[in-house]
């Protein structure tokens, strides 16, 4: 199977997957509780309509008034000379977000129920109360329980003075209030305090209403009421609700039939205020029986004004109420804002502030009155559009991930994220569609991007048992930890790798071999050599040559790895110290060690013709990885490395030895001493590695006497130090003889 199909395979299973992810509760509720959240945070503020006003029951209000902290104690005298105020400035509706089942005083009662009469628009708010009715079968057996709510009204001398009542009910519970009830399925289907609120603003655009509905569907223009003023006269305005509510339902295409003949026909005289009114109008009767809140910004953000501000009338107030005008908006009155007694009325919102202020009650409901006056609520994606949005997001992601490289991979989908949240926002601001942000951003993206990862892993990992097997034709098993992709061909198969080379040479060995008996050399070899290939091995080394007392190894990988290099060096270092431990059990001789290395591109291949080959390195870094083990002789040293080898490599002290320029070479070679771990090594390698520093800086600077005076330190530190002798020489040379202008500290080496 090719790749592209396994991306295709895999990637659809993904996109199905992420469709389940965003329809099981868990991810409903991380869309709703997170995603939510995310755009209104990045959303902010927005204006809310100018027909809607609050009036808020705050602290300030009961210290103006003398008034006790708890609002249902405020004698209802207030609350009438406040409805004649408000219905003098020419409130359109005005809504009592209050419970008013407890009676007040006779005369309190009987004034607020006669400034309720008189104002003609007011709507009161009712609490429900839920009843609980044991069920029991024939034989008087106790079956279960059956669980109402039922509408607690205010006292019946409030009630039957308002225009309308209709509850509210708001889950008081520890959790982010997203939604509110259109209509209240526990209560009968009634409706909440905004549709019927809403209903009565528009009733100015009731006779085009009915008309359109006796156009969509003329058989029942019977049961409708068509006359609003009786409405308004006898307070059906529930009855009249449940009557068009039971009409839609009945009759689910008649919605969308009146909403496209508002769009089309010319006929009708409406502006677009009237067209967004009916709109929405349709849209309640015939939508869900709970909708999405979209809020307008923290608490506050709705015009609010205090409610002992507008007890006397506005004439006599403040300047900014002198000028107050409440023609046609809709007043809701209420517990609001910061200045609410000890926040009795708050509810946790996704504007909910960190100083513990939440928005009230009366301030989402007239958040919801406003949205329907808008005609926009927050809108999640419907059925099909929801899941074919979230399915061809992560198939397209997964097959980007899948096959592009992962860097390449890692900025495009951030990129496309950020593409895809902007556009969401967009929606978001602009028209109030809801796109789903976590399941694709957070879930698909991730998964998919850290999954193919993973994928990729095991894969490659397959790819190099391949190149074990190749190497099995020529190496010891544990010995291989890096092969090339193609093993199909042994012997024409050439891979270009990048490698760090290690070079060892053992000292004495020819005095060494004058000496001893062939068959006690060859033993005696095979124990230094098991003990130089154990740390090869142990840092994942490649053993590629032995010659007599010298042996190349080698750390490939297919892109420069400072793991694979800073694991070179660890072998290095152990390497001396086994050889070390080495002498220690050998009684009569020992073979000190020097190293080279060397990183860059080889090639790896096998050498030879006819019937025998060698598979091993070829290459400059090879070449120069000799040349560098080959310098400790002139240095006294015993661990050499290139700066190629140390590039983007921690861990270590080592110390600068110059630029060289070996025999037959034209290019300098930055040239180290590996001394030890940076935690194994002692106070006075650091001081020699500072002084030798200082005295190579005045020796590139030609301060001749003072790097002179700077390597003669080095070498009270550590006798016998052979790059500080190798450059005390140097230096006292060109003391003598200074080089010429053209000089540029590079050492020339004259042999091999």
């Amino acid at each position: 199977m090719s790749r592209l199909s396994k991306a295709l395979i895999i990637s659809l299973l993904f996109g199905i997957l992420g469709v389940i992810a965003s329809v099981v509760p868990m991810g409903l509720n991380l869309e709703e509780n997170f995603g939510l959240n995310l755009l209104f945070r990045l959303r902010g503020v927005r204006e809310p309509p100018s027909d809607v006003v609050i009036v808020s029951l705050d602290k300030a209000s009961t210290h103006n008034l003398n008034l006790p902290a708890e609002p249902e104690k405020w004698p209802r005298s207030f609350h009438a000379r406040l409805t004649d105020n408000l219905a003098g400035l020419g409130a359109d509706v005005i809504v009592f977000d209050m419970t008013f089942h407890k009676p007040d005083t006779m005369e309190n009662d009987n004034l607020f129920a006669q400034a309720i009469r008189n104002a003609g628009n007011v709507v009161l708010c009712e609490c429900l109360k839920k009843v609980t009715t044991p069920l029991i079968d024939k034989k008087g057996k106790h079956t279960g329980k059956l669980i109402l709510e039922r509408a607690l009204p205010p006292t019946p001398v409030l009630a039957r003075s308002a225009l309308a009542m209709a509850p509210f009910p708001i889950p008081k519970v520890p959790v982010r209030v997203n939604q509110y009830w259109t209509f209240k399925a526990e209560a009968g289907d009634t409706p909440t305090l905004p549709v019927t609120v809403f209903q009565i603003f528009a009733f100015e655009m009731y006779d085009e209403f009915i008309r359109l509905l006796e156009k969509a569907i003329p058989s029942k223009s019977k049961k409708l009421l068509h006359d609003k003023d009786e409405i308004i006269f006898n307070r059906w305005i529930e009855e009249n609700i449940l009557i068009l509510r039971d009409i839609f339902r009945e009759n689910p295409l008649i919605g969308e039939k009146m909403i496209q003949e508002i769009q089309n026909s010319s006929s009708l005289s409406f502006d677009s205020k009237k067209k967004r009114i009916i709109t929405s109008l349709v849209k309640i009767y015939q939508g869900p029986k709970s909708r999405y809140l979209n809020y307008y910004g923290p608490p506050g953000t709705i015009e609010t004004i205090p409610y002992f501000q507008l007890i006397q009338h506005p004439k006599q107030s403040n300047t900014r109420l002198k000028h107050l005008d409440l023609k046609g908006k809709v007043v809701f009155v209420g517990l609001s804002e910061r200045l609410r007694p000890e926040q009795k009325d708050g509810f946790y919102s996704v504007f909910s502030q960190s100083t513990g202020i939440d928005i009230s009650g009366v301030e989402i409901a007239a958040s919801a009155f406003a949205n329907l006056l808008e005609d926009k609520p927050v809108q999640p994606l419907v059925f099909p559009v929801h899941h074919i949005t979230v399915f061809i997001w992560g198939v397209f992601i997964c097959i980007l991930c899948i096959l592009v490289p992962p860097l390449v991979a890692a900025f495009s989908v951030i990129g496309l994220s950020v593409l895809y949240l902007s556009l969401a926002l967009y929606q978001f601001s602009n028209a109030g569609n809801w796109h789903p942000i976590v399941i694709p951003i957070f879930f698909q993206v991730c998964i998919a991007f850290f999954g193919t990862i993973l994928w990729k892993f095991f894969h490659t990992h397959k790819e190099r048992q391949n190149i074990k097997r190749a190497f099995e034709y020529y190496l010891p098993d544990e010995e291989v930890r890096r092969l090339a992709k193609n093993a199909k061909d042994i012997k024409t198969n050439i891979q270009t790798v990048y490698g760090t080379c290690l070079f060892t040479d053992a000292e004495q060995y020819t005095s060494l071999s004058e000496k001893m008996d062939p068959k006690e050399l060859t033993r005696f070899m095979n124990n230094y050599y098991e003990a130089v290939f154990d740390p090869v091995s142990k840092y994942g080394g490649i053993v590629s040559d032995i010659k007599g007392d010298s042996m190349l190894s080698v750390w490939a990988t297919e892109h420069p790895d400072t793991a694979f290099r800073s694991k070179a060096c660890l072998a290095a270092l152990d390497i001396s110290s086994a050889v070390q431990q080495f002498k220690e059990k050998s009684d009569t001789f020992h073979l000190p060690t020097r190293m080279g290395m060397h990183s860059g591109y080889i090639s790896m291949s096998n050498i030879g013709a006819i019937n025998h080959y060698e598979y091993r390195p070829v290459g400059d870094i090879v070449n120069t990885a000799s040349r560098i083990e080959h310098l400790n002789r002139h240095l006294g040293t015993h661990i050499l490395v290139s700066q190629e080898v140390l590039h983007e490599i921690d861990g270590f002290l080592t110390r600068k030895l110059g630029e060289f320029i070996f025999f037959g070479k034209s290019k300098p070679v930055t040239v180290y001493e590996l001394m030890s771990r940076i935690e194994e090594s002692s106070e006075r390698q650091r001081d020699l590695c500072t002084i030798f520093m200082q005295g190579l800086n005045a020796y590139y600077k030609q301060s001749w006497q003072e790097a002179i005076a700077a390597f003669y330190e080095s070498i009270k530190i550590q006798k016998k130090d052979g790059p500080s002798s190798y450059y005390l020489h140097l230096c006292e040379k060109f003391r003598e003889n200074p080089p010429g202008e053209m000089w540029d500290g590079l050492i020339y080496l004259e042999n091999k």
